[in-house]
């Protein structure tokens, strides 16, 4: 059954490829710095919002696109649950359709799983002003291969998310994070040996010469760990890792083009002048830099990682790693076929696509 939202949207959908206009997929707006500049009309889906379903028993949560973020996290607080992707807002507009959308995790993600891994099933609304549903509710039923996390990082460019079943966890009882000093290199061993360690780690990055380390679980698993790794507690009111997360770190206050590096978590400190902070146990790098965008990727690709333009800089130009051609044939096959008229944000992830 379609509610009256749905329709309006069918019938934007479906007048628009008629027409062959573009069409610019909007939520709270709070993630539009992201990816290439895409024109069109907008398409609203602020109004496609709320909980569908949610049984804490069953560990999944159901909501509509529109869903803020805010109203998502709170109703999973009040279970004693979470998204344990611990996904960014960046804006108290943030919706859900637009988190998954760009496909971003938390500081959480190298020792849970990103986005895409809690994604059960999906409502979309393809080029054609179809609507699809992929996947399930229950955890079981994701199985064979899964097109509703071909969603997750698409930029909306496959389809209007219109409805998203996430699997969630409970939250740890208790959580501390320690401290201390070292050079990068020292952290970057330190961090991708935690990887190897049966210690209930769930978060570390390198900022500013220090290695925070975040503990969470247990009350007794937390206190066994503290003893076996150095470094001071940080205070529980800092909320250090909200503010890495969202970028309120002083790192993040600057003018100069913000990259995001994927790189091993082992990868040694690459050779590009800048200014660093390492996150995901040093998987994530974040790099502040007027180096040119040719030098930085052909570096991070030396290494085996790719590098994408995060905030900042030209826009206009490949945000994202090139790809290379035969996913980028993959890539149009995928964009053909969900939207053959290529209405939706056209552009964002990839010139011509």
């Amino acid at each position: 059954m379609t509610s009256s939202i749905d329709e309006l949207l069918i019938s934007q959908v479906q007048q628009s490829a008629k027409e062959g206009r573009r069409l610019k997929i909007s939520g709270g707006g709070s993630k539009t710095f992201l990816g290439r500049v895409s024109d069109g009309e907008t398409l609203d889906i602020t109004q496609h919002s709320g909980v569908v379903d949610y049984d804490p028993r069953e560990l999944v949560i159901t909501a509509r696109a529109g869903t803020p973020m805010q109203i998502i996290e709170d109703k999973l607080t009040e279970s004693g649950q979470m998204l344990a992707f611990e996904p960014p807002h960046f804006s108290e507009y943030a919706t859900l359709g637009g988190t998954i959308a760009c496909g971003l995790s938390g500081p959480r993600r190298p020792y849970v799983g990103a986005a895409r891994d809690f994604v059960l099933g999906c409502k979309l609304l393809n080029g054609k002003g179809e609507i699809l549903r992929f996947g399930g509710q229950v955890i079981k039923n994701v199985a064979g291969y899964d097109v509703s996390r071909l969603m997750v990082g698409a930029y909306g460019t496959l389809g209007v998310l219109l409805e998203l079943s996430l699997k969630v966890l409970p939250r740890p009882a208790t959580s501390t994070t320690l401290f201390h000093e070292c050079s990068e290199a020292e952290a970057i061993g330190f961090m991708s040996g935690l990887l190897s360690k049966a210690l209930p780690v769930d978060a570390a990055c390198y900022y500013k010469g220090q290695c925070y380390v975040r503990l969470a679980g247990s009350e007794q698993s937390v206190i066994d760990a503290q003893n076996k790794l150095p470094g001071e507690t940080l205070s529980g009111r800092s909320h250090f890792w909200q503010h890495l997360r969202e970028h309120e770190l002083s790192f993040f206050n600057s003018d100069k083009p913000l990259w995001r590096i994927a790189v091993k978590p082992g990868t040694p400190a690459l050779p590009i002048d800048g200014e660093w902070l390492l996150d995901w146990g040093g998987a994530q790098r974040w790099l502040l830099s007027n180096t040119d965008a040719a030098r930085i990727r052909a570096v991070v690709q030396q290494f085996g990682g790719h590098a994408s333009l995060f905030r900042g800089g030209d826009r206009y130009s490949e945000v994202f790693q090139p790809l290379p051609q035969p996913l980028k044939v993959l890539h149009q096959r995928l964009k053909n076929s969900f939207d053959p008229s290529n209405i939706f944000n056209p552009g964002r992830m990839y010139s011509g696509m």
